[in-house]
């Protein structure tokens, strides 16, 4: 294949995954590969890995990744889009400075690479190729290690600027739980994955009864994952139950209150746990905002993202156009 093909890569860089896929010219997905995200070492250490990821994902699709056009990269953290640089990327290991992304993945992998918000570029991708495709105005929330947004109005992703969007920073309970940001009281204190985590084990060491590690040790994992979320609820774990039970309060005041300021259409909900728990979870979700609506006689439209657990790489991938 030519490099000048319009074949682009796409990686979603994750606290838990790194989501790599390699896509044409319509966004078909040509190859894919997911890896572990790092969880010791730093930043060059997060780079090594998410290329080795789109090593093999354009390997998967019959390409070296000198001969993608570009590779996207949808990153959490602060993102500096011209200086290809992420600061802060408090979720991944060794990352409260700032790095060079752009330049040491084009350095891994030999294309152009560009940096953008992973919330951003996933609501982006919901924009133009999902869920939201029927709106012009929407409320993106992503639910994963932690809790992310993106505001679309007229059609656009409203950056303000540079860090509009930012919905698990809602405080929801004045002096409440200490969150990662340093704040108390944000929606991602109570429903980000790492918060709940830490809580969980805090309550576990305290001899609350919960599987929730027993499941995460013969997985083999080391964190919490969507999945053994999902398990433990189906198990009807009483830990798990709770805590997911006040992570969904926290996440419909949060939105709630967002959409009294902006009167959305709808609100799509992503990000690992949004899709892993899908469509009920998100039914529940609506459910906790209701009180909170000021105009409650007409919610907004509530869906799970529709591009799935690939949404976050289609949008990275859709950055390198």
């Amino acid at each position: 294949m030519a490099r000048g093909s319009d074949v682009r890569g796409g990686i979603d860089l994750g606290g838990t995954k790194i989501e790599a896929i390699v896509v044409d010219d319509s966004n078909h997905v040509l190859g894919a590969s997911r890896q572990p995200t790092p969880t010791a070492g730093g930043p060059a250490d997060v780079a090594q890995a998410m290329a080795v990821a789109m090593t093999l994902a354009s390997s998967d699709a019959g390409v070296e990744t000198a001969q993608l056009k570009g590779v996207g990269v949808g990153s959490p953290g602060v993102v500096d889009k011209q200086a290809g640089t992420v600061s802060q990327a408090r979720n991944l290991p060794g990352w409260s400075g700032t790095f060079g992304l752009a330049a040491a993945l084009s350095q891994l992998l030999g294309t152009e690479v560009r940096i953008g918000n992973d919330v951003q570029v996933a609501v982006n991708a919901e924009v133009e190729l999902g869920a939201g495709r029927p709106y012009r105005s929407m409320l993106g929330v992503w639910w994963g290690t932690g809790v992310g947004g993106g505001v679309v109005i007229d059609g656009k992703l409203w950056l303000g600027r540079g860090a509009a969007g930012e919905i698990g920073h809602m405080v929801v309970k004045r002096g409440g739980a200490l969150c990662g940001c340093g704040r108390r009281g944000c929606v991602e204190a109570y429903a980000g994955r790492a918060s709940m985590e830490s809580r969980a084990r805090a309550q576990h060491k305290q001899g609350a009864k919960t599987d929730l590690f027993k499941i995460m040790e013969r997985r083999g994992r080391t964190k919490l994952t969507s999945s053994i979320w999902a398990h433990a609820l189906e198990r009807d774990d009483p830990l798990a139950t709770e805590l997911i039970h006040r992570a969904v309060e926290a996440l419909g005041a949060g939105i709630a209150s967002a959409v009294n300021l902006l009167d959305v259409e709808a609100v799509v909900i992503g990000g690992g746990l949004g899709v892993r728990f899908g469509q009920p979870m998100v039914d529940r979700i609506l459910a906790a905002m209701q009180p909170h609506l000021f105009r409650d006689d007409r919610p907004p439209a509530v869906h799970v993202a529709g591009l799935g657990d690939l949404g976050g790489a289609i949008g990275a991938a859709l950055e390198a156009r």
